[in-house]
């Protein structure tokens, strides 16, 4: 057997014992309760991501983050998730970017609250599961206010909460395009600014 198989085989073990190592010593860690390990965390929240699409989130999380700093209310980008339950069944969401006011009610990167905003960046492979699924479970735990951003066409779909009924319902608020970008706004924070270009810096398309 030549020297190169050798090393190969050799480099295939390292990996292996490696990522052995790595795997006892988080789930270790997971049930010693210093790091909240979830398994099940859905892959479709992540598929199918651009550069835009992150873009768009973290200009997000900066430009609100500094004009939270005195306020009981945060940002997030999608590195948090949701668990709620809903007929008795366990929902797991992860946000592109929510705006939380009720922080406390978590273990480790999971909340149990609902955010009072919500944003979600359109993907072609998650726009569908964003309009439909994503948007009707926001709408039951009522979430107060949902843009949907697509960055291909540097559009924000704002929506807001209302009832009829008792029963809580989204209603489109406004449309923002390049040619009504000044009316860019967070309803529910209106304390809170973010521009059309701030929102959409970086994104050539």
């Amino acid at each position: 057997m030549s020297i190169e198989v050798h090393s190969v085989n050799f480099c295939l073990f390292v990996l292996v014992q490696s990522t052995i190592i790595l795997v006892t010593a988080l789930n270790d860690l997971n049930l010693k309760g210093v790091y909240n390990m979830d398994w099940n965390l859905k892959i479709t929240d992540m598929a199918g991501a651009y550069i835009e699409h992150s873009t768009v989130i973290t200009n997000f999380v900066a430009t609100v983050y500094p004009q939270l700093k005195d306020s009981v209310c945060r940002v997030y980008g999608d590195n948090v998730q949701y668990k709620w339950t809903v007929d008795n069944e366990e929902k797991k969401l992860i946000p592109d970017a929510t705006i939380n006011c009720r922080i406390h009610q978590r273990k480790g990167n999971s909340f149990f609250d609902t955010p009072r905003f919500v944003m979600e960046v359109l993907s072609p492979s998650t726009e569908k599961y964003d309009r439909t699924e994503k948007m009707e479970l926001y709408r039951q735990q009522e979430v107060e206010e949902y843009w949907i951003v697509d960055w291909r066409t540097k559009t924000v779909e704002i929506y807001e909460l209302d009832y009829e009924n008792d029963i809580p319902k989204y209603y489109l608020w406004k449309t923002i395009t390049e040619a009504n970008k000044d009316e860019l706004r967070i309803v529910h924070f209106p304390n809170i600014k973010i521009t059309f270009d701030e929102l959409f810096d970086g994104i050539d398309y």
